[in-house]
């Protein structure tokens, strides 16, 4: 499984941050995200347990069902998948909530995925950094516009 992170600084409070993380059926609007459809739903309304379908670039369209869990006092968000089929064999992530002060949030993303063995590392490697970048400025740019 090939790993990468990164970190973006939101102009946000992390309550807000976490709002449109844990918002996941809006994904569609703005992440590169196909379909979503939430299987099951823990404290709160949460999803705990949710379906997606993506494109993958070059490798074509991948489905998903992640397992979400959550941190106490919301200062991160983790998942595993649970089941996955076409471009992506597995993957597990999460998102890291820290509150610089009462307008700022920064968030790292960390990211595994595993495409399988018959893509190049390179390529694998590459393909983690490039979906982390572009999933933490659409974040940036959803929770800072609202």
């Amino acid at each position: 499984m090939d790993h990468a992170e990164g970190s973006i600084e939101i102009e946000a409070p992390l309550v807000d941050v976490m709002e449109v993380i844990e918002d996941v059926e809006s994904y569609p609007e703005w992440a590169d995200v196909r379909r979503v459809e939430v299987r099951e739903r823990g404290v709160g309304g949460r999803a705990t347990e949710v379906a997606f379908e993506v494109d993958v670039p070059v490798l074509g369209t991948a489905s998903y069902t992640l397992r979400y869990q959550y941190a106490p006092g919301d200062t991160a968000v983790s998942w595993v998948s649970t089941e996955a089929r076409g471009a992506i064999r597995e993957i597990r992530g999460e998102y890291l909530l820290d509150e610089l002060d009462e307008r700022r949030t920064k968030v790292t993303y960390r990211l595994g995925v595993d495409l399988g063995p018959l893509v190049p590392a390179f390529v694998r490697t590459e393909g983690a950094r490039r979906v982390i970048e572009n999933a933490l400025e659409r974040l940036k740019r959803r929770v800072e516009r609202g």
